[in-house]
């Protein structure tokens, strides 16, 4: 089936199309100049921006987390803020609060609100489980909202907004972990690996020499404005995503749930994701749809083609689902994680079957 879910894309969104591929090759090559490798953890933290999701980012300290998302900033020409969460930071700590200050011709006293660290285009929320989940929710809230609210006041964040928030791999000791509903709240679970061996002898070299690095991002040239990005995210919405891709999608995240009805275990070819569901606690609700296919047209769409492909869901199965599917007992006792039951999904869902809307 070949029918698609938007409308036809014009011949100033074709061209537009284009201009963002040369622009994702170009804030790349700025970004290089700070950072070597990284180019999956890159593409997928732009993905999230397009699809305007915030990104949960995980990995060992030191690998160039903070100055990725520093670098992404200069190339994009954003206003960025660190939040290093403390167990003793409180919700206005990053929101901002009310202040009573005296006006300086009538000396009247009022309250004058001053915004916190979370008013910029690009927040790095540094190991966000170390925090209570008091300010963990005040936090998530802004996120989901895109406003904060003081002395009966909204105040809207800025536009464009994303969060990137970390969490530290290792020992839980003094952690406050995320509940699974607000994990749900980040479109993307990106895992940050350590480099390949090339690249860490590189970075051996040249961050020793101050070619790259922290000292290396006043080399970085803004490549792309504020207005551009939210163009492209406008953009994004007019990719066109067919049918199939969208049933495969849906398919895929249908099949994660334990107790999937008939439609997801056996109309894509008959074969049951029983084997799945027995080691699944919980699975994806309708946001990993969404991801999925909204980030598969970002991809698209900074790869210089017209339309969301399988490939492309199948390229952000992971970052979309690995926070939205909980191994039960059985699977942890037997050492499967929920990486490995995507492999199982990707394994038995099948992509080159037709899918159709089911029926109620």
């Amino acid at each position: 089936m070949n029918e698609t879910t938007e409308p036809a894309m014009s011949q100033d969104d074709v061209a537009e199309i284009a201009k963002w591929e040369k622009a994702y090759g170009e804030l790349r090559s700025e970004m290089g100049k700070a950072i070597v490798g990284q180019d999956h953890v890159i593409e997928q933290m732009i993905v999230a921006m397009l699809a305007r999701g915030h990104a949960l980012l995980e990995g060992v300290p030191g690998v160039a987390k903070t100055l990725m998302v520093l670098a992404l900033s200069k190339a994009m020409h954003l206003s960025f803020n660190r939040i290093q969460f403390t167990p003793d930071l409180m919700p206005s700590d990053i929101t901002g609060t009310d202040v009573l200050q005296e006006d300086p011709v009538t000396h009247v006293p009022s309250y004058k609100f001053v915004p916190g660290p979370i008013f910029a285009n690009i927040v790095l929320a540094d190991e966000i489980n170390r925090t209570p989940p008091k300010t963990q929710a005040a936090m998530l809230e802004a996120m989901q909202e895109h406003m904060v609210s003081a002395g009966g006041e909204n105040y809207a964040l800025p536009n464009p907004f994303f969060v990137l928030a970390t969490e530290n791999p290792l020992g839980r000791e003094g952690t406050y972990p995320l509940p699974e509903a607000q994990r749900d709240r980040f479109l993307l679970h990106i895992n940050v690996e350590y480099p390949s061996g090339p690249e860490e002898w590189e970075i051996a070299e040249k961050v020793t020499g101050g070619e790259l690095g922290m000292k290396a991002l006043d080399s970085v040239e803004p490549v792309l404005q504020p207005e551009d990005l939210l163009k492209a995210q406008e953009l994004v919405l007019r990719v066109p995503v067919s049918d199939q891709v969208v049933g495969y999608a849906m398919s895929l995240v249908r099949a994660s749930r334990p107790g999937a009805d008939a439609w997801s275990r056996h109309a894509p070819g008959g074969e049951s994701s029983d084997s799945i569901t027995k080691w699944i606690n919980w699975g994806a609700g309708p946001r990993g749809v969404l991801t999925l296919i909204s980030c598969a047209k970002a991809r698209a769409l900074i790869h210089g083609r017209y339309h969301a492909s399988m490939d492309d869901v199948n390229w952000v199965i992971g970052p979309s689902l690995r926070h939205r599917i909980g191994p039960n007992y059985a699977a942890l006792a037997s050492g499967i994680t929920s990486e490995e039951i995507i492999d199982m999904l990707l394994e038995q869902i099948p992509a080159d079957k037709e899918y159709t809307v089911p029926v109620a």
